[in-house]
Parts: C-alpha cells; sequence; structure tokens
C-alpha cells in the first residue's frame, strides 16, 4: 500500500523550528503537508517566523505554537490547536530534546529533573496525546539518540531520559495499532547541528566524527527521508526504534 502522498495532511512537528525539526516543517509543507510548528521560547521565535515564512512564501499552509511542553496541558493546547486550524492531524513527529554532557557523581538533582522532563516526559504525553487525537492510520515518530546502543560516560541523563522513550514507542504501537497508528522512533548519531556543539570541546568533536564507520557526524538531510519514510510508505514498521548514525553505533 503507497501512502507517501502528503496532499492535504496534516503533520504536527514538536520542536518544529529549526535544526532537524525545521528541516522536517519545509520539506513536509513541499510536499503538500499542511503543517503545525511548535517552538518552545522565544529564544526560538526568530526561526520559527523564518520557516513559517519560507513554507507560505512557497505556497504551504502552517501555523506556529509556542508553548512549554513538559506543561502536559500545553501538549493538550498544541494538538487541539491544529486540528482546530485544519481538521484534524495525520502525523505528529516530536525532535524536542536537551543533552546535558556532565560527570554522574557531579549531576544535580535539578538537573535531573529538567532532563527527564524534556526528554522523557514530553515524549510520553506527547505520544498519548497523538495517540487520543491523530485520524485512524496516522504516524507518530520521536526523535531520541544512538547513544542508547553506547557504551560511554557522561551523558547519563540524556541517554537515560531517552531511554524510556523505546518502551513508550513499542507499548503504544501495541495499543494503537487496532486503528492502524503506527509508532516508531529514530536514533541519529550526533548531528551537525548547534544543538550538538554546546556540550563539546574540540577534542571531543573530533572523536564524534571519526567514531561512525562511515565517517563524519549525523547530516540532518540524511535523517529526514528516513522519517518521511517511516510515516508514508514506511507504515508498516511500527513498535520500532531505527538506529541511522553511519555506524556510530549498531545493536
Amino acid at each position: 500500500m503507497v501512502r507517501n502522498d502528503l496532499s492535504g495532511k496534516v503533520v504536527l512537528i514538536a520542536g518544529g523550528a529549526k535544526n532537524l525539526g525545521g528541516l522536517l516543517s519545509r520539506k513536509f509543507a513541499a510536499k503538500g503537508a499542511k503543517v503545525a510548528i511548535h517552538y518552545n521560547s522565544d529564544r526560538t521565535k526568530t526561526d520559527a517566523e523564518k520557516t513559517l515564512a519560507d513554507i507560505t512564501s512557497a505556497g504551504g499552509e502552517a501555523l506556529l505554537f509556542q508553548a512549554d511542553l513538559t506543561k502536559v496541558d500545553n501538549i493538550k493546547m498544541l494538538f487541539a490547536a491544529a486540528r482546530s486550524k485544519f481538521g484534524g492531524i495525520d502525523i505528529a513527529v516530536n525532535t524536542v530534546g536537551m543533552v546535558l554532557k556532565k560527570p554522574f557523581l557531579d549531576t544535580t538533582e535539578a538537573e535531573y529533573d529538567t532532563m527527564f522532563d524534556i526528554n522523557s516526559k514530553v515524549a510520553y504525553f506527547f505520544i498519548q496525546e497523538a495517540g487520543r487525537t491523530l485520524n485512524n492510520n496516522g504516524k507518530v515518530c520521536t526523535i531520541v539518540t544512538s547513544l542508547l546502543a553506547a557504551y560511554t560516560g557522561l551523558y547519563s541523563t540524556y541517554a537515560g531520559a531517552k531511554a524510556p522513550v523505546e518502551h513508550f514507542t513499542r507499548m503504544a504501537s501495541k495499543e494503537f495499532g487496532t486503528r492502524g497508528i503506527s509508532v516508531t522512533a529514530v536514533a541519529p548519531g550526533p548531528m551537525d547541528t548547534p544543538f550538538f556543539y554546546g556540550q563539546e570541546s574540540e577534542d571531543a568533536v573530533a572523536y564524534h566524527k571519526s567514531a561512525s564507520a562511515l565517517g563524519g557526524l549525523t547530516d540532518i538531510n540524511d535523517i529526514a527521508p528516513l522519517v518521511e519514510f517511516l510515516v508514508t510508505d514506511g507504515w508498516w514498521i511500527t513498535g520500532q526504534t531505527i538506529f541511522a548514525n553511519g555506524g556510530y553505533t549498531t545493536r
């Protein structure tokens, strides 16, 4: 069954203003989808408005929604806004995440809480609201991290907070399958975006570039087509976490 026609479909993207999320927003819109673009704060507002302008100037249709998704009511309002504007939602993609690179012994309770709120809690309730509100035969995809298959230190709260999303994905896919909804996760390697560089020294960047079998950091242009495939022709894949990282880690 071919499902790659996005004309008239509605795609909601959490963290859809910049980096991978911004690229997905533009690509889905270019293929005829109506896009609900979430962004977190005023710091991202300029990027969000630029993404919106790019879509509308190309003849597409989109809306912006600013919210802190660690507050569950805001997740509900995000989905409600997209449904109110477009009449329904077919695809929901969550790219939201936060990295903390810090020794285990130095991590504070506040840092732990923040990391799990952003990387785990948001993912859980985003998937939950998608399951409640998506049209039948909808698609849900969450961006996680290839560190889930790494043997390393310093990323305990980042990888640790992303790890439950694999289980959320499996459980949700089992429960939502009766409505034809597939649920997947994508685990890129370190992506060549500002999201990555803020935590890393020059030596660490060099290591990450050398660690993948195919060489270099993950290019978001190599991840976007995979996400698109999973929420269109790849709809039969469900409950899975796909590691896409040039051989940075495998499992």
